[in-house]
């Protein structure tokens, strides 16, 4: 996946001498606007991804989640319980970094924009193997069952949103198969895993032998 440097918003010093009062607090507002706006994208692509998987799994019958079109291939059922094992697994993750001291000192470190991030987990030309512990093993027999498991986590993710300021989310930095990401990309990481595997559900549905009901 390509990976692109994108520098990190630096404070930047003024004199307050030479800039006058007033323009001084626009670019305080302008600044927090940007902070706000940031954090408002972010939870509406976690609406959004939530909404397309139940645009996608809503009304399927018990013959159309545990259809799979090959052995080897999940079922929609299936790629509904890893997506909430893993999004309970990668929030966790996410919440421990932040329980440590912020490390804004490694921002250098982060190679990969937002969009990087995106791009490079909803990519479904490259797969990978789940492991063991985020293996399906038949936990979900309905779309509504599924949906209530995975409504509950996304409501603690929407809460930690709001309670967790944007520079926070921007000041811890850990390690990820993609590199050094910090917090926020973390969550964006998240929802866009659920994105991945909501196309990887669209793809079984295609397939030619999909039950009709």
């Amino acid at each position: 996946m390509k990976k692109v440097i994108i520098p990190m918003c630096a404070l930047v010093a003024m004199s307050f001498t030479t800039i006058p009062e007033a323009d001084v607090s626009k670019e305080v507002i302008s600044e927090v606007s940007v902070k706000e706006t940031i954090k408002v994208e972010l939870k509406e692509y976690f609406k959004k991804t939530r909404e397309t998987l139940e645009d996608h799994i809503e009304g399927l019958s018990d013959k159309q989640l545990s259809f799979k079109p090959s052995p080897n291939v999940w079922s929609v059922s299936q790629c509904l319980e890893h997506i909430i094992k893993t999004e309970e697994m990668l929030f966790g993750m996410t919440k421990t970094a932040l329980e440590g001291e912020p490390n804004p000192e490694r921002k250098d470190e982060v190679k990969m924009s937002d969009e990087d991030i995106i791009a490079g987990i909803t990519d479904r030309s490259s797969k990978a193997q789940a492991s063991e512990s985020l293996m399906p093993n038949g936990t979900y027999d309905s779309p509504e069952a599924a949906l209530e498991a995975f409504d509950e986590q996304r409501e603690e993710i929407m809460d930690f949103i709001d309670d967790t300021s944007e520079e926070d989310l921007r000041n811890y930095i850990s390690d990820s198969p993609f590199g050094a990401v910090d917090a926020h990309q973390s969550l964006l990481f998240i929802a866009g895993h659920t994105a991945r595997h909501t196309l990887q559900i669209e793809e079984v549905m295609k397939d030619a032998n999909f039950p009709e009901k």
